[in-house]
């Protein structure tokens, strides 16, 4: 019998060269420049939800067009406080290609001739019949419940859709070495989410990321959620302070995904958080500054719009690890199947 998290393990270890195989499939991918469109509505749910998020504000800030971030049930069931004539692309993420509330959504938009349909998946399933584009990568493909090779896999190719449809292949081409240095990331930070996340003194854990990481950050809170039942929730940075900051004690880890454009902000917040007695976790491009106790570093020199996905692994392991050491299975996370299907 295969070991409780090993499927979980393999999947974060391996996630590089499914960010390999995202790269190539969305540069290959025929897309339409942005100015055919008014809007962008990326769509998915749970950590697909999430990972539109980042995406609509990643697109938006490269193209300087609207973009929004809808969960599937909500295109599906309240598409008139969404959907409007504007002429729109939809983005439809799903792992499996399979999610009821997605599938109908966009099953729906196609019927109405609201506009066209771009595809980001792991599997090509139902939901890639209804798509203009698809953008498949099976490398990303899970055997484990929660998301994580297959999440980071479809953000590298919603990242290089937005640098593509902006026309910045310069920005594409900067992430030509992403897949080494997420192997090195991983390499060199596991022993250090593994103490953390071993460490059953914490009972809570806060997740701080704003701009395009706000997005990740309640994907990483999802994932301490599903694997190891830890009360955990995400925050853009300087809301912290404003009321959930009264949790932060000496049993509260806050981890900051520390950005370089706002970074003086952000490690503001973080050191105030320390000195209330919160374990500070700090991933960034490099130490800035007076910043000078960065937990994880990068040291990517890729453009801060294109390596957001290496905030990923380390803060997966460090879930990962804390499952474990409660004594559960990451493969298979209480009272959740891998896909959703309803009857709708």
């Amino acid at each position: 019998m295969t070991p409780p998290g090993q499927f979980t393990y393999n999947e974060i270890i391996s996630q590089p060269d499914a960010w390999e195989e995202a790269l190539t499939a969305a540069r290959a991918a025929d897309l339409p420049s942005a100015e055919k469109y008014e809007q962008v509505i990326f769509t998915g749910c749970g950590s697909t939800y999430y990972l539109s998020l980042a995406a609509s504000a990643l697109y938006q800030e490269l193209t300087g067009r609207a973009a929004r971030a809808i969960p599937g049930g909500e295109l599906l069931l309240n598409p008139q406080i969404i959907l409007t004539n504007q002429k729109t692309l939809l983005v439809a993420v799903s792992r499996s290609g399979t999610t009821t509330e997605t599938v109908k959504a966009v099953e729906k938009f196609k019927k109405e001739k609201r506009g066209d349909v771009v595809v980001i998946s792991n599997y090509d399933e139902v939901l890639s019949t209804y798509a203009d584009v698809n953008i498949l990568i099976p490398k990303g493909q899970e055997e484990s419940v929660a998301q994580t090779r297959s999440f980071a896999s479809m953000f590298v190719a919603a990242t290089i859709l937005s640098a593509r449809m902006a026309g910045r292949d310069d920005l594409v081409d900067a992430m030509n070495q992403l897949s080494e240095i997420g192997n090195s990331v991983i390499g060199k930070y596991e022993s250090f989410a593994k103490e953390i996340g071993e460490n059953l003194n914490f009972d809570r854990f806060y997740f701080l990321g704003s701009g395009i990481r706000y997005g990740l950050a309640c994907e990483v809170n999802l994932k301490m959620k599903e694997m190891t039942l830890t009360h955990s929730e995400p925050f853009h940075f300087m809301e912290f302070r404003h009321g959930p900051m009264s949790m932060v004690n000496e049993n509260a880890v806050v981890v900051g995904m520390v950005s370089e454009s706002n970074s003086r902000h952000e490690k503001t917040v973080l050191e105030e958080m320390k000195k209330l007695g919160g374990r500070i976790v700090a991933l960034s491009e490099s130490p800035t500054g007076t910043m000078s106790d960065v937990d994880v570093s990068f040291h990517s020199q890729i453009p801060e719009q294109m390596r957001a996905v290496l905030y990923l692994p380390a803060l997966q392991l460090m879930a990962y690890y804390r499952s474990l050491a409660k004594g559960l299975n990451p493969d298979r996370p209480t009272n959740l199947t891998a896909v959703v299907k309803l009857d709708l």
